[in-house]
Formats: C-alpha cells, structure tokens, sequence
C-alpha cells in the first residue's frame, strides 16, 4: 500500500493548552511537524504581555507515512490523528506548505471563525500563491479566510486585492 508509506500532512488533536509540549515532544522523536503560531498581545493588570499562540488551538499539523502514526499517538498529549470511521485523513500538502511559506514570510495571520460561504478566491502572488480561501473586507482592507475542511478552523491573512482572482 503506497498510502502506508508515503508521508502525508495529517492534523492530530491535542490536549488542550498541550500544542508547544507535543510539537516539542515530536522534534525530539524526529517526527516532520507544524504548529502555525500568531503573535497575540495579552492585558494583564500590571503589564502588556506579547504572546505566541497556536493559530489552530487544539491541533499540531505531521508529516509521516500512516505505518508510523504510532510515534504520534505515544506522544503525550496527542488525543487522536483526525479522520473519519477511525482512519486518519490526509491534508492537502499545497494547504500546509502555502501556510508555512506565508507564515515563515512574515504574514500577519489571526484565528477567525470558519466560513462555508463567500466570495472563493485564490491567491496568484506573493508568498501565500496558490492558497485558495474567502474574501472578506475588514477596515477597507481585504483578509483571505483560509479554512481548513478536515479540522473545520480558520485564519485569516491580510492581502492585496491585486494579488487575489476569482475562482
């Protein structure tokens, strides 16, 4: 089965708050993994405090092939890799490398509430091309809601409307 031996991007579940000990548990594993962050800026009584927070609280993205998930699953703080009927479901890897390469870019992403509907669009330049999503306008400026189908979360990126075309 070439399914079981190719490595895939597959979204596992996590403990709550447990995102930065698990994808630090998996680096010591060797295990290819991904935890989107956004920079968040916490009040607190006495002082401001800058936060790195997961973009997709509850969920650490891995590479593996599907005959390893196993190095996965004893991670502590790893509840399940998502699927359906108990079989893991792949991601797109155009979905997590256009994220990453964003990300990475210096992008400024944030959490925003899942969408179905909309405007689609993909993006044809710059470093999230490729990346399709829904076009929402906030403040004049337009965000690109990308949603992820498996986990149903989703972030929004700010872009130039120049760099988006209709699908």
């Amino acid at each position: 089965m070439a399914a079981e031996t190719d490595p895939l991007w597959y979204a596992a579940y996590t403990s709550a708050n447990h995102e930065k000990r698990v994808a630090e548990q998996l680096g010591v594993r060797s295990v290819e993994h991904f935890v989107p962050l956004y920079e968040s800026v916490r009040r607190w009584k006495d002082r401001k405090v800058r936060l790195h927070v997961p973009l997709f609280p509850g969920y650490v993205f891995v590479r593996l092939a599907l005959s390893d998930r196993l190095r996965v699953l004893q991670v502590p703080g790893v509840a399940r890799l998502v699927g359906f009927n108990g079989l893991p479901c792949a991601m797109p890897d155009s979905e997590i490398e256009a994220l990453k390469a964003g990300l990475a870019s210096g992008v400024r992403a944030e959490p925003h509430p899942y969408l179905t509907v909309g405007r689609r669009v993909r993006v044809k330049a710059g470093p999230l091309e490729g990346l399709q999503g829904i076009v929402v306008r906030r403040k004049n400026r337009f965000r690109l809601v990308i949603s992820l189908e498996l986990i149903h979360r989703a972030a929004s990126v700010e872009v130039e409307a120049a760099d988006l075309e209709r699908i």
